[in-house]
């Protein structure tokens, strides 16, 4: 079997990580979709302003998350055969975590738009605040507390971005 070349790797990574924008690119826009319809519903018009103001929160958040996972795309028609695969990948790498930060914030703030309209405003909040920091435990802290588990398989390539120091491929 041969070593994995520089221009795999990255064509690994590329791979690797629009596979994963799936996942996220799905959720993030059913959640948008509804968000979209909420206004048009008959019950909306009886909102609080604080509501309706978490409601834009959600809604312009779930937009900008959208944004970002699908803008590797758009790079990558735009760097299409010019050789330019690692910068794809590192983009593609910070618009998928800015990405997910805002779906982040549009999945708090709709849970707490709906908790906020069905149950007492006290709940809301404390339910909100475990359903943030529910996100936060599997989407931050485990996989910075686990991204050292074990030994790093040696064609695994780490994640694909190599630090300053080492030469990719070498």
């Amino acid at each position: 079997m041969s070593a994995e070349t520089e221009k795999q790797r990255w064509q690994r990574n590329f791979a690797d990580l629009l596979q994963e924008l799936r996942v996220a690119q799905t959720g993030v826009q059913i959640l948008f979709a509804f968000l979209l319809t909420l206004p048009f519903s008959s019950g909306f018009s009886r909102a609080s302003q604080f509501q309706k103001d978490t409601y834009v929160v959600a809604l312009l958040a779930a937009a900008a998350a959208t944004a970002l996972i699908i803008s590797p795309v758009a790079f990558h028609r735009a760097l299409f055969r010019r050789g330019r695969k690692p910068e794809l990948v590192r983009f593609a790498h910070a618009m998928a975590t800015g990405g997910l930060a805002f779906m982040l914030v549009a999945m708090v703030s709709s849970v707490l738009l709906i908790t906020d309209v069905i149950l007492p405003r006290p709940l809301a909040f404390l339910l909100t605040a475990l359903a943030a920091a529910w996100f936060l435990t599997f989407w931050v802290g485990l996989p910075f507390l686990r991204r050292n588990w074990g030994e790093p398989e040696e064609d695994d390539g780490d994640d694909g971005f190599p630090g300053r120091d080492e030469v990719v491929g070498a």
